[in-house]
């Protein structure tokens, strides 16, 4: 099965879009909402779109696996300061040798994590920067339909863009860890595909997504042969997110972690703690719980 593509632009909807002057049902105090029309994306048609791998769009944050060898960013007065370090995505148009924002002013790019430094805590969580491992959400080579947790080389992600999810990032719509012990993995992007997607339709989608379990999603990203990425998310149908019962947690999960813990570990330390369960299969991943 190929690796699909990573993220290094914004990525269109699938359907032409509109701004209506009326409360957004994503983000609290936007006074508008950008929803689909019923037109599907001429972009997506001209890369086949109705050929495209469909994968489960994850709600958490974006993450970018990659040698940092710096950056000195010299920002136009029309935006905001961003950090020395920061970088601009791959795809990212760039004008006279500066980065230039996309069609809705977009200019994507990518902020070293520095594991000293607590406003990067929970991304720094997943990764052991002593043996060079992260860890990651995949679907089982055996069984496409059982997750695993396994702890992968960095260097086997190299180039890669994956999503970290759990208890302290937007919200944990997947119900994962808990205030005492959170768990954060990372999840690579294309890695869940969608067994049964629905036709690239707005009222077959509409329906999926209300009416089938595996529809219980944030939504839909398409990779097309060519490399494009377009998606849908259910606020541009109008629909509600999060849902009570998504379907990451109607997967069973299994942990292989296997790390040799560092005896000056904290408790809360997440190899040592996925270490310590080792082998043990779940119903799913919101079942996961290191509660003494």
């Amino acid at each position: 099965m190929r690796r699909l593509g990573s993220v290094q632009q914004k990525i269109p909807c699938v359907f032409l879009t509109e701004v209506r002057n009326e409360p957004s049902r994503k983000r609290d105090c936007q006074q508008f909402q950008v929803v689909a029309t019923e037109n599907v994306n001429p972009a997506a048609l001209e890369s086949d779109i109705h050929c495209a791998a469909a994968t489960e769009k994850i709600d958490g944050t974006c993450c970018y696996v990659t040698t940092y060898k710096g950056f000195v960013w010299n920002v136009d007065k029309d935006f905001r300061e961003v950090p020395e370090s920061w970088i601009a995505a791959h795809r990212v148009q760039h004008e006279n040798g500066h980065p230039v924002p996309d069609e809705h002013g977009h200019i994507p790019g990518w902020v070293p994590v520095d594991h000293t430094n607590k406003q990067y805590c929970w991304h720094a969580s997943v990764v052991n920067y002593d043996t060079g491992v992260a860890l990651v959400l995949k679907t089982h080579s055996e069984d496409e339909g059982l997750l695993k947790i396994v702890s992968v080389p960095l260097a086997d992600l190299m180039e890669q863009t994956l999503e970290l999810i759990g208890t302290n990032v937007n919200g944990n719509p997947y119900g994962l860890g808990s205030k005492k012990h959170p768990i954060h993995v990372l999840v690579p992007h294309g890695v869940l595909r969608i067994r049964n997607p629905p036709p690239v339709e707005f009222q077959q989608l509409y329906s999926w997504f209300q009416e089938c379990q595996e529809g219980r999603v944030e939504g839909i990203v398409w990779h097309c042969d060519d490399g494009t990425l377009v998606k849908v998310h259910r606020h541009h149908l109008g629909l509600k997110w999060p849902v009570g019962d998504t379907f990451l947690n109607t997967r069973r999960v299994v942990v292989h972690v296997d790390e040799t813990p560092d005896p000056d570990a904290s408790n809360k330390d997440l190899f040592k703690s996925f270490s310590s369960i080792n082998g043990k299969l779940f119903s799913c991943i919101q079942d996961i719980q290191f509660e003494p």
